[in-house]
Order: structure tokens, then sequence, then C-alpha cells
């Protein structure tokens, strides 16, 4: 190595001192290596000294060479992603050493975090389909049972799929909340090709066996499922699909969450029932809390029971309860299994939100309500029965067939027609006027068949009573004419009243006219 030496002594001690205030400057930020080394560059004299001959210079020029590759080992290890250590992504993971998967999982990673538009679909095809191909081969290598990720994997994982997924949806033009109009298409992303794998590569990360929740929940964060959840409101059913079976899966895997999940789901519907009433995903949101409940501890805790009180009754107020009615009834049941005792709040509930105009709701409501009190306790019905009965009253003088059918079939069940029977002294004087008029009069005749039927059990069991009921049925009802003649009296009472009163007026007002004419 030949290295340039000037001619002048003076310039070249110049060089040498300002060359070694630089050095000094650049390896005070450096790690040191050794005691040795550093002994070397201690102090400005003897670097001085050294560098005056050609020896010590390139002695010095090591040095630096040594440093530089500490930090370049270093910076390895703490970036390894870096370009100098990357793999590149197109390699085929049996093509590597066990080793290297990691790396070249993180490489295919990093590749796949890109996005594309899909909505032009002449538009960078070639990548699309090459991002596809990469897709496939992350999630058939995390089918491997025998796969253990890395923390800098996990991380990787976690961000390419906030990278696809997270996302703000399109405006919804449409007034109507989802489940009111039932000829309303659904929408499909047109990424689907993209996002079902990324969906699934996220599934089979949350459920590998090898996965710690402890070190994983640093990337399954907090802000992480509250991202997750602002998914459901996705208007593609096959992305809430998805959704779903991750969601119960991290529900399931990470114990430190579910408080947190709990909550967060909370704050959704309440948002849903009592500001926007327009959401995609409650129906998929409550499938997963009908086996969470399921799995409850008893007794049930205060927060389980707040749930139930605040969250789950007021869903049966939106206008648009049919599109998750099934698993609404589902969740309430489970908790009523868990806790029989809390069947009278349900259904105290029940009639809270009990429909007045929706004949289809008041269908859904009775469905219901007979699945309760399949499972209500005589000391619990005895508790809502009055309140209960007067709304079922009102439901068979609906003048919708269907609606006065269905309460006429509470009957046709054998336990509530037994907790019936047992309190038929409240019950039978609540009802029977309404079963009286259904059995003569209503214009539909299956549920005058039905009125008869009702009518004909209650006699069987207690005729006394029927005859009781009867009679004062009867009374009412002249009370009622009786009423009805007296008060058509009066009114034609004040007809001729009026009618006197206006011809004893009017020559006095004609007199009036006259004097104020003159």
């Amino acid at each position: 190595m030949s290295i340039f030496v000037p001619e002048s002594p003076g310039l070249l001690l110049a060089a040498n001192s300002t060359f070694s205030t630089m050095l000094k400057q650049i390896l005070a930020k450096l790690p040191r290596k050794s005691s040795k080394s550093n002994q070397n560059c201690s102090d400005g004299s003897d670097a001085t000294t050294d560098l005056t001959n050609n020896g010590g210079f390139t002695n010095t020029c090591n040095v630096i060479s040594t440093r530089l590759n500490v930090v370049k080992k270093m910076s390895s290890s703490i970036f390894p992603t870096s370009n100098g250590d990357m793999i590149q992504p197109h390699i085929q993971f049996k093509d590597v050493q066990n080793s290297e998967k990691p790396r070249l999982l993180i490489s295919k990673l990093n590749l796949c975090s890109v996005t594309y538009d899909f909505n032009d679909q002449d538009k960078d095809d070639a990548e699309k389909d090459q991002k596809r191909q990469v897709l496939v081969e992350i999630l058939d290598f995390l089918v491997s049972d025998s796969v253990k990720l890395t923390e800098p994997a996990m991380s990787a994982i976690c961000k390419t799929c906030g990278d696809n997924l997270f996302r703000e949806f399109p405006p919804k033009y449409s007034n109507s909340p989802r489940g009111e109009t039932e000829d309303d298409d659904p929408w499909f992303d047109p990424a689907w090709s993209h996002l079902q794998l990324v969906y699934e590569i996220l599934l089979r990360f949350v459920s590998l066996s090898s996965l710690d929740p402890k070190i994983a929940k640093q990337y399954i964060d907090h802000p992480f499922l509250l991202r997750l959840l602002n998914l459901f409101d996705s208007e593609d059913p096959r992305e809430r699909d998805c959704l779903k079976s991750v969601l119960h899966r991290i529900y399931g895997k990470f114990m430190v969450h579910r408080p947190f999940i709990r909550m967060s789901v909370s704050n959704v519907i309440y948002r849903f029932v009592f500001e926007t009433e327009k959401h995609n995903g409650i129906a998929e949101l409550l499938e997963i809390f009908g086996s969470v409940i399921s799995g409850f501890a008893l007794p049930l805790k205060k927060e389980h029971k707040t749930f139930l009180s605040r969250v789950l009754i007021p869903l049966h107020k939106p206008k648009s309860v049919g599109s998750y009615h099934h698993q609404l009834t589902y969740c309430v049941v489970q908790f009523i299994e868990k806790e029989p005792k809390l069947t009278s709040v349900v259904i105290n509930g029940l009639l809270k939100y009990w429909p007045v105009m929706s004949s289809q709701k008041q269908l859904m409501f009775l469905s219901e309500l007979e699945e309760l009190l399949e499972l209500i306790r005589t000391d619990e019905f005895e508790k809502i029965m009055v309140p209960l009965f007067r709304r079922i009253r009102s439901c068979l003088d609906s003048y919708h067939f269907q609606v006065a059918e269905r309460a006429h079939f509470l009957w046709n069940n054998e336990h509530i027609h037994h907790l019936i029977m047992c309190n038929r002294q409240v019950i039978m004087p609540i009802v029977f006027s309404s079963l009286q008029h259904n059995s003569k009069n209503h214009w539909n005749r299956t549920v005058l068949n039905l009125a008869q039927n009702v009518l004909k059990m209650f006699n069987e069991v207690d005729e006394q009573l029927v005859l009781s009921c009867q009679s004062k049925f009867e009374e009412d009802k002249s009370a009622t004419i009786m009423v009805a003649e007296r008060r058509r009296l009066t009114w034609e009472h004040l007809e001729t009243a009026a009618a006197n009163a206006s011809v004893l007026e009017g020559p006095t007002t004609a007199t009036s006219t006259c004097f104020v004419s003159c």
C-alpha cells in the first residue's frame, strides 16, 4: 500500500495535527472494542507522534477499519432487515437453511406490506399476482406445526396484517341500516383475493401452538385490537366472517386482553344503540359472545350482569334488530341458563322496548318471549305475570292476524300452559275479554279457532272461574253500552240546545244589524 507524504515537514505536521483532531472526534462516538485499542488513541500527542511515520498511519487506519466492522456487526444485529442482510423474497423456503427461514419470512412479509388499488383491474397486474403468490407461500410456511417464530417475525406479521387490513371504508350512501331492507345486495371488496390470504395468515399466527401470548401481546396490543374491531363495520360478509374467527381465537388465546375486548365491544354497541343505529357487524360480535357467555364462571360477576342489562337488553331497541335477533336471543338465553333468577330482569327489559307499530318486531319479541318463559321459574314468573299478560292481551287484540295467532300459540307450550294454569286466578281476568271477542268476532278463521281452544282449556281446568269471568265480561259490556248510550244522549241534548240557541239569537242579530246600518 503506497501512501502519499508531503515534501514539506511543516505541511506534514499540520496535516497530521488536523487529522488527529478529527480522528479523536470520530473515535469518541464509536464503541470501544478493547483496552489495547483505547491505549493507542488515548491522547492527541501520542496520535500525532505515531502519525509522523507511515507505519503509525497504517496502524491507525487498521484501528478505524476494525471499529467500523464492529459497528457494522452491531447494526446488522439490531436491524436485521437492512439491505445488507436481506434475503431476496422470491427465494423458496425449501431452498434456504432453517436458520435463514425467519429472515426470509421477514423479507416476504415486507414485500407484502405494499397495497394495490384493485378498482383499476388493468393496473399492476404482475405485482398483484406476485404478492398473492408470496402470501400463499407465507401461509404454507405457517401451516407447518414445527414453525417457531422469532420476535422480529411476530412484529413483521402484525405490521403486514395491519398495513393490508386496517383501512378506511368507502362512505355509505344508503339511509337504511343493514337488515331493514332485505333486497339490498351485499357489497364485496375487490381486493378480497389478497385480504382473504392476509386474514388466513393472521388466524394461523394467533392459532400457533408455539406462540407465547406473553411475547405476542407486545404486538397484538390494544391499538391493534381497536382497529381490528373497527373492521367489523365492513359491508363484505366474507370479511366479517373472517374477523369473527380471528377475534374469537384472540379472545381465547390472550387472557390478558379479555376485559379490554369486552369493554371495547360494549362501546361499539353503545354507539350503535344510542347514537348511529348503523353497524354491519353486530350479528358477528354477538355470535362471538354467545360462546364467551357460555364459558362464564358461576356465580356471575357484576361486570357480566351489567353487560346483560346495559348492552344486550337495549339491543332490542333499534329498527334493524331483525338482522341480529337470532344471535341476540341466543346470548340472552345463555345468561338465563347460567342464572335463572335473571329471567324477570330480561322480560321487564323486553317489555320496556316492546314494539307498538312494527308487527314484524312483535313477532320476533313473541318468539323470544316463549324461549324465555320455557326457562323461567315459578317465583320469577309471579313477579312479572301481570305486566307481561297485559302486553300479551294487546297482542291478542292485534288486527294483524300473525301477531294474534303467535300470541295464542303460547298456550300450546306445555311449560307456559302449566304456569298460566297455576296462576289462572290472576291471568284469566286479564285476557278473558280478548279471548272472548276473538272466539266470536275475529275476521281470521285460524285466530278464531285458537281463541275457542284456549277458552276450552280454561273451562276444563276451572269452569267456575270461566263463568265468573263471563259474568264480569257481560257486566263490563253492559256498562260500556250504558256509557256509550249516555254519551250519545248527552251529545243529542247539546246539539238540540245549540240549535235552539241559534234560533233565538236570529231576530236579535238581525235587529242589531239594522240598527247599525241606520
